[in-house]
């Protein structure tokens, strides 16, 4: 067998193995796992993750996560703890605390603390009968699983279950808070996740950005309109401020023979294409990409058709999005 053939064979088989844990765990999860979500869910506080080592690098993203959907965390090194970091500790805060055997002996300090300031904590290991599980208000067992490192000593398949197990904390508690995705954009303001989660309202152009002109408005001025705004369009509003029309570039070449003696409303195309201001802003792209214009004037069910904003395609661009 080549080199190739090898190390394929070797990822299928860790990969092989690590998905039967979770299987396993899946169907090994208890009442522990409910009692979890319910002391998180009524702690006034925030959860405590730690963890040495490998756990505590899952620890690290557990946090990151809980965190992120709502459920206040933070990751606390034990070993920091035992020089002073004990105090990020308070009541009404909620400890989860990972260890594979349930012995680590940096965790001892943090665990003392929370016994005698009885701070909640959960814990989660391979060994029922572990110093770890046996002091948990909550104990989270991990079932019996090979390692996927072939000699048993390296932590692969453990620190895979655990971290699904956390996601399937945070999940469980986003799903019970009814967190929406305009919750995780607020934790989320930057990156393409961000963008693709902001709203039309978030990147719109308001007040006196919009190009706008009235349909009597003589062409002369409508030009000098569309050249001051710069986005290359006008809305063309009636009387009462209802948008009725768009004049685009094409508009204007398809006029270019009397173009000055017009008025807007003889060159403008009825019935723009419009979007929400709470519509997702990924929506005006693909809305924009479909219809091949670069432009959508806001409109918003409240508004009676007037026009409150502008997004252009280079705002959607600008955070990521296109």
């Amino acid at each position: 067998m080549n080199d190739t053939l090898k190390f394929l064979a070797t990822a299928r088989r860790v990969i092989k193995t690590e998905a039967d844990a979770l299987n396993l765990l899946a169907d090994h999860l208890s009442a522990g796992f409910s009692s979890a979500v319910d002391l998180i869910l009524n702690a006034d506080g925030r959860v405590i993750v730690s963890g040495m080592g490998k756990s505590g690098h899952i620890a690290r993203k557990i946090a990151a996560t809980l965190a992120s959907t709502g459920t206040p965390a933070q990751f606390v090194h034990p070993a920091e703890a035992s020089h002073g970091d004990l105090g990020m500790m308070v009541k009404g805060d909620v400890v989860l605390m990972l260890s594979n055997s349930g012995e680590t002996p940096e965790l001892a300090d943090m665990i003392t603390y929370t016994r005698r300031f009885d701070i909640p904590m959960i814990g989660v290991a391979s060994r029922a009968e572990s110093t770890l599980l046996k002091q948990a208000d909550v104990a989270i067992v991990l079932p019996p699983a090979e390692e996927a490192c072939g000699t048993g000593v390296v932590p692969t398949t453990t620190t895979t279950m655990t971290l699904a197990l956390g996601d399937a904390l945070a999940v469980a508690l986003m799903e019970h808070r009814q967190f929406t995705p305009e919750h995780f954009r607020e934790f989320h303001p930057g990156g393409k996740l961000g963008a693709r989660l902001s709203r039309v309202r978030d990147l719109m152009h308001t007040g006196d950005a919009l190009p706008l002109v009235n349909g009597g408005t003589h062409m002369s001025d409508t030009l000098l309109e569309i050249s001051k705004k710069g986005f290359g369009v006008v809305g063309v509003t009636d009387d009462d401020g209802t948008l009725v029309g768009i004049i685009t570039d094409g508009d204007l070449r398809r006029h270019m023979d009397g173009l000055l003696e017009l008025t807007a409303a003889d060159v403008m195309t009825r019935g723009p294409r419009t979007i929400a201001p709470e519509a997702l802003a990924e929506e005006a792209v693909a809305q924009m990409n479909s219809a091949k214009i670069t432009c959508l004037f806001v409109t918003g069910a409240d508004d009676h058709g007037r026009p409150t904003g502008l997004l252009h395609i280079h705002d959607c661009l600008r955070v990521g999005l296109g």
